[in-house]
């Protein structure tokens, strides 16, 4: 843990460190991975909401976004096999970043041919092209965080983790506010609904993504000490057999085992009365869909090592993809240090991501315009994000990682009490704008300091599988309870989710003072 350790600098070698030129090559990075996140989320919950979608149907498409929480699964995928041309041509890890940015484009261009208020399967189709989304641009996360690792040592990661995050708010502003300026500009609004006006902006944000492609083909290749073994190509083939396979499993079982929820639900309900019911509706559905979750990655691991001793792929190779990136990390922290740690990655962000699930729903059922959304929420918010970003580095490099990561704890859980005010005030334009600044500005804090905690985990020789479990821990957890975040606000009301939500992130205080103990 170097970047913890690390003497406290003075200001002027902090502030000398912006200038270092891959800060300019992570926000540009970052723009290209925040772009697709919101046309996932609020962007296109107010597009479903404005079609016709009921709210807790909207919610649910965040799930669509899960390929963030399980990109750990093809990390080391990306991480071994090299790409026929591209990777001669362009390097591993720009090769693979044209492959997905070039998805991401054409999953963008998908959903802009679907009308979600179309009768028949749209909605269907619309959240399987979602979900080429969420898988793209979660393989496109993936490149990416490794690029930012190996490009630049640890004293750094700090600011690229800030420079990172800028760009990353800089996308999410083109998608949010952008992508709602131009939906309105071309005609449509809650009251008049018009598909076409959604399939330009769509179409639009398509093409802006040409700036990460634009990004990937002028960089160099970053030079790491790493070592890599070359197999032959039959190797490769049956490597990519076994991964197939496998997620084919899980994927099945998970399909399969749909009654596992209304079986549950029907436990519940004969224990408990009907009024009682609707208020742990969202705790037995999320149970249910953990069970069947679980089944499911348990079946997917069992065939997995049967595929195996059948020797359809090569153990060693299997070995050093998946199983010495895991080893590695438990050898370095020991076992109860190491699941310390990955205790707190998977609920440190639980709080501000749950909340963040319904918050555009929020404010359009508190009555504000989209032009306001855009305008306050997503351009103003940004700025404070941006803000939040540049203090949260300039912090980090001068008082070190865990002190800086307890006070974003600290601030994003209690900033959603703010939202508890908004909730009982109701359609106020100066309030929301002092929720904004608050809550954007100590997320701005947390993630910095966060994802610059999360690369100093992370072994060189590993990067990819390694940061990918990190992350995707990160938001897996979040998201699943996200997607009841609707079910929730209908069976407690906006004012005792929020508490909720807050009270969530409490904990985590507590698990940072207990790493930071360990880790000292």
């Amino acid at each position: 843990m170097k970047t913890q350790q690390a003497r406290e600098k003075n200001w002027s070698e902090t502030l000398q460190a912006w200038t270092h030129p891959r800060v300019l090559t992570m926000l540009f990075f970052g723009f290209s991975a925040g772009l697709p996140l919101l046309l996932i989320f609020s962007t296109l919950s107010l597009w479903l909401r404005e079609a016709g979608v009921d709210r807790s149907t909207v919610t649910f498409f965040s799930w669509a976004a899960l390929g963030y929480s399980f990109k750990f699964v093809w990390a080391p995928v990306i991480d071994t096999l090299p790409l026929p041309f591209l990777t001669a041509k362009l390097g591993r890890r720009r090769g693979w970043l044209l492959v997905a940015q070039t998805a991401i484009i054409a999953a963008i261009c998908l959903m802009a041919m679907i009308d979600p208020a179309a009768e028949g399967q749209s909605l269907t189709f619309m959240a399987l092209a979602a979900v080429l989304l969420g898988f793209s641009s979660a393989t496109q996360d993936i490149v990416i965080d490794a690029y930012r690792i190996e490009c630049a040592e640890q004293d750094l990661q700090a600011l690229l983790s800030s420079a990172y995050i800028a760009g990353y708010r800089l996308g999410m502003l083109a998608a949010g506010a952008g992508a709602l300026y131009l939906a309105a500009w071309f005609g449509t609004s809650s009251a008049a609904y018009h598909y076409a006006a959604w399939r330009g902006s769509y179409l639009a944000m398509a093409a802006v993504m040409l700036v990460g492609v634009a990004t990937t083909l002028l960089i160099p290749e970053p030079e790491v000490n790493r070592n890599t073994t070359d197999y032959p190509a039959a190797y490769y083939l049956r490597f990519l057999l076994l991964f197939f396979c496998t997620v084919g499993v899980f994927v099945a079982v998970f399909w399969w085992s749909g009654a596992v929820v209304s079986l549950v639900n029907g436990l519940f309900a004969g224990l408990f009365s009907t009024a009682l019911m609707e208020q742990i509706t969202p705790f037995s559905t999320f149970l249910a869909e953990a069970i069947r979750l679980v089944l499911s990655l348990c079946a997917a691991l069992l065939s997995a090592f049967f595929l195996m001793r059948s020797n359809l792929a090569d153990g060693s190779m299997v070995s050093q993809t998946y199983i010495n990136p895991v080893l590695d990390f438990f050898d370095r922290y020991g076992l109860r240090t190491a699941l310390l740690l990955l205790t707190l990655i998977g609920f440190y962000r639980v709080s501000d991501i749950v909340l963040g699930v319904i918050s555009n729903v929020f404010y359009q059922d508190l009555g504000f315009s989209k032009e306001v959304i855009a305008s306050v929420i997503k351009t103003f918010g940004l700025f404070m994000t941006l803000l939040g970003g540049f203090l949260g580095g300039t912090l980090t490099i001068r008082y070190g990682v865990v002190r800086i990561l307890f006070l974003g704890a600290l601030l994003s859980s209690l900033t959603n009490l703010l939202f508890m005010l908004l909730a009982s005030v109701g359609n106020n334009v100066p309030l929301l704008c002092a929720v904004i600044a608050a809550d954007n500005l100590s997320a701005g804090i947390a993630t910095t300091a966060f994802v610059a905690f999360l690369a100093g985990l992370t072994n060189i020789s590993f990067t990819a599988m390694q940061y990918a479990i990190f992350s995707s821990l990160m938001t897996l957890l979040p998201k699943l309870l996200g997607g009841y975040s609707g079910t929730m606000v209908t069976a407690w009301g906006y004012q005792w989710f929020f508490l909720a939500t807050t009270l969530m992130g409490l904990p985590v205080l507590w698990l940072i003072w207990l790493a930071e103990k360990r880790l000292r």
